[in-house]
């Protein structure tokens, strides 16, 4: 039996960057020599670990819209990555690849409706791209409620990761997974990641140059003694961003494939993943969990929706723009809801199912007609399926890292707003409701604190755009 078990969790993640009318990213100076950050970080991050074997050896989720653009840009990659997800399949009848809701939103801070959206599409996006149902889910910011747990194992996601502070006690024990018990006789398994190890690998970057320096003095210690004597299994698990390995910090692709594939193993621990373990071990604990907390706020989820003390600045802006987009988002749930409700039987169920049409599996009009239980006119169809873009842009402006930063002269809020804009352009190209005034006056009252960028202003550049580019739906 191994007694000593170290999981490596890499979150691969990159905020969406391309324009909503032309779907592609614009050329982003910073990321020189390349045209843009995802290009730059695909050659220093995605790629390298790719070929080194790297994501056979870890536990890992890539955001859906990060693995979309990866698999248009770099085929081999994409492919590397997924099929060495399936050589574990193959190996041991489980995958180390879990799923990811699926546009980064903070989950928590959603309404149930939009968080089940989030969910199914995630699920939807994992099973297209490797061939089999998710047994684990990422949340972004590892951001999670109660209700969240609750659709999660309504949807039969068996287990999730978290930080050790978001466990509802100070006493619970890292090297083992927890039950967390919700309603109805259901509950969905936590794994709870150490938070040193995890620390120090993230921000220490002596900590990751040299791999058997780091196995032998920073991660064997933890491990206890007590237990390995007694012949009890312990489970460590590293949870990092995984642009850390190699992006973030030079080299450390290599680092990792070093640790994972030698460096451990002189000190008879075991690489493995929740899956993995999961099959060969019983979780015999239980434990609730914080509400509304995440790994990278320690006040929550402050951090997205105003002040807090996580980031410097000034944060207040953050409330305005949530409130702004709320209020948005409430008219076009409205306006969604009146058109579709006389020809659409859920139009809601229909949402959740439109990942297939985005994701190229079926035809928006057939999926419509679908759920219609009948063929509707032409004109119905794609006052529709407009309608149903709208929904996506306006999943897409919540994209978390619009409101990760302390200023909001940024180009995540900048993306968000871009994002909004289309919805509301959309909207008014289905229905002839003019959104446009209400989020304007919204938006009025936001201002980078410095250089006094306004809200409203990046809005109305975005929304004036579109109307001039005159396409009904991005990519067209």
């Amino acid at each position: 039996m191994t007694l000593r078990s170290l999981c490596i969790h890499a979150h691969f993640y990159q905020p969406p960057r391309e324009d909503p009318l032309t779907g592609f990213i614009p050329q982003e100076d910073g990321a020189a020599p390349f045209s843009n950050w995802n290009e730059r970080i695909l050659a220093e991050c995605y790629r390298p670990n790719a070929e080194l074997g790297n994501f056979e050896t870890i536990s890992f989720n890539v955001g859906p819209t990060l693995l979309q653009w990866i698999a248009s840009q770099d085929s081999n990659t994409w492919v590397n990555i997924v099929n060495q997800d399936r050589l574990n399949v193959h190996r041991y009848g489980v995958g180390n690849a879990i799923a990811q809701s699926y546009n980064h939103t903070i989950l928590p801070l959603s309404s149930p409706r939009d968080q089940e959206t989030q969910i199914i599409w995630g699920i939807a996006e994992f099973k297209h791209r490797f061939g089999r149902k998710p047994q684990g889910m990422w949340l972004p910011e590892t951001a999670v409620n109660m209700h969240t747990l609750i659709l999660l194992a309504r949807q039969g996601i068996e287990f999730t990761i978290l930080a050790p502070w978001q466990a509802d006690r100070d006493d619970i024990d890292v090297s083992q997974p927890y039950r967390v018990r919700l309603v109805d006789g259901q509950s969905i398994i936590a794994f709870f990641y150490h938070r040193e190890l995890s620390g120090g690998i993230s921000f220490n970057p002596a900590n990751t140059a040299n791999a058997d320096l780091f196995a032998a003095s920073e991660l064997l210690p933890k491990y206890q003694d007590e237990k390995f004597r007694a012949g009890q299994p312990q489970l460590l698990m590293i949870v990092t961003d995984g642009e850390l390995y190699g992006h973030h910090m030079p080299f450390r692709d290599q680092f990792l494939a070093q640790l994972v594939n030698g460096s451990v193993h002189k000190l008879e621990i075991t690489p493995t993943y929740p899956g993995l373990w999961l099959k060969s071990h019983s979780v015999k604990q239980s434990v609730g969990i914080r509400e509304n907390t995440s790994w990278s706020c320690h006040h929550g989820v402050g951090r997205w929706l105003g002040n807090c003390s996580c980031t410097p600045g000034d944060g207040r802006w953050k409330a305005q723009l949530r409130y702004a987009f709320e209020r948005v988002s409430q008219a076009i749930d409205k306006i969604y809801l009146k058109t579709l409700s006389p020809s659409v039987h859920d139009p809601w169920r229909l949402r959740n199912r439109y990942i297939y049409a985005m994701l190229g599996l079926v035809a928006a009009e057939e999926l419509i007609c679908e759920e219609a239980g009948k063929r509707l006119t032409e004109e119905k169809i794609v006052q529709i399926q407009i309608l149903l873009e709208a929904q996506r842009e306006r999943q897409r402006m919540y994209t978390s890292c619009g409101w990760f930063f302390d200023d909001f002269d940024r180009i995540e809020p900048k993306n968000n707003l871009a994002y909004a804009s289309q919805a509301v352009r959309l909207v008014r190209l289905a229905s002839g409701v003019d959104l446009e005034p209400s989020i304007i006056q919204d938006l009025s009252k936001i201002s980078s604190p410095s250089t006094r960028l306004r809200a409203d202003s990046i809005f109305q550049y975005y929304l004036h755009r579109a109307v001039l580019d005159g396409r009904l739906i991005a990519g067209d």
